[in-house]
């Protein structure tokens, strides 16, 4: 990350991108819950780094509360809007180090494809404050996979240093970091999909924070050079991503 770069404003005029075209999450992860942490649709959830609400909307189709805690305002005026529906979802503008909920206030504490950003001993602090001591901490990526010539190509386009930002990535987050962080831990991987068109996969790519915009250096360069893979592996007008969906769930140490 670039020096002085605020990790917080990084997904700024990325929202609408984000929204449409990141990956949803399989609906096994709810049974998985129930069945190995006493999940319930009564359970009080604290999803932080929420996003543009693509986790807190399986939780709330669920019946649960949801608080969505997300610091980025562009992110978070998305899913206001797109929960708007949704009597238990409250929107709040916080961060994982300082949420501003009371203490004791939640059953489970989810981070989907957000703990990478956090700065883990301060969050681990405010974790605590807000947990319900028989509370869960359960923390969740779709990982990308490379599987394919198509996905070999996509990624390393992704690799590319001269034309992308520096990639933070949560495939960095070692066992040792999550035992850290969550004491013991249970965890399950699940296979995950996402069928795209090319405006799909434009949006797809321009969604991660290390992507050009439009208008900035190196933007023309990156969409000529997915088009170029769209043209070669596309099937029918799509294109597939493959996912392994990664869910780790603890205490806290």
């Amino acid at each position: 990350m670039a020096e002085g770069f605020d990790s917080k404003q990084r997904f700024s005029e990325r929202a609408a991108y984000y929204a449409r075209n990141r990956p949803a999450y399989p609906e096994k992860i709810l049974r998985y819950l129930e069945r190995e942490l006493s999940f319930s649709r009564i359970s009080t959830v604290a999803d932080v780094g929420s996003g543009t609400g693509i986790f807190s909307e399986m939780l709330l189709r669920n019946g649960n509360t949801v608080f969505g805690i997300e610091p980025n305002k562009d992110m978070r005026m998305v899913a206001q809007a797109r929960l708007s529906t949704y009597p238990k979802f409250r929107s709040i503008n916080g961060t994982a180090e300082s949420t501003t909920l009371p203490d004791e206030s939640v059953d489970f504490i989810t981070a989907a494809q957000s703990f990478h950003w956090f700065d883990r001993s301060r969050t681990k602090v405010e974790f605590r404050r807000i947990l319900r001591r028989s509370g869960w901490v359960v923390l969740v990526w779709n990982t990308r996979k490379t599987t394919t010539p198509f996905l070999q190509a996509y990624d390393e386009l992704l690799n590319d240093a001269h034309i992308m930002r520096r990639r933070v990535r949560h495939e960095d987050i070692n066992e040792k970091t999550l035992r850290s962080f969550l004491g013991e831990f249970k965890e399950v991987r699940l296979p995950n999909f996402q069928e795209l068109d090319y405006e799909g996969l434009v949006g797809r790519l321009l969604s991660a924070s290390y992507a050009p915009l439009p208008g900035e250096p190196h933007y023309d360069e990156v969409t000529g050079k997915l088009r170029e893979i769209f043209d070669t592996y596309e099937i029918g007008g799509h294109v597939a991503f493959e996912y392994e969906t990664e869910l780790y769930a603890g205490r806290l140490s």
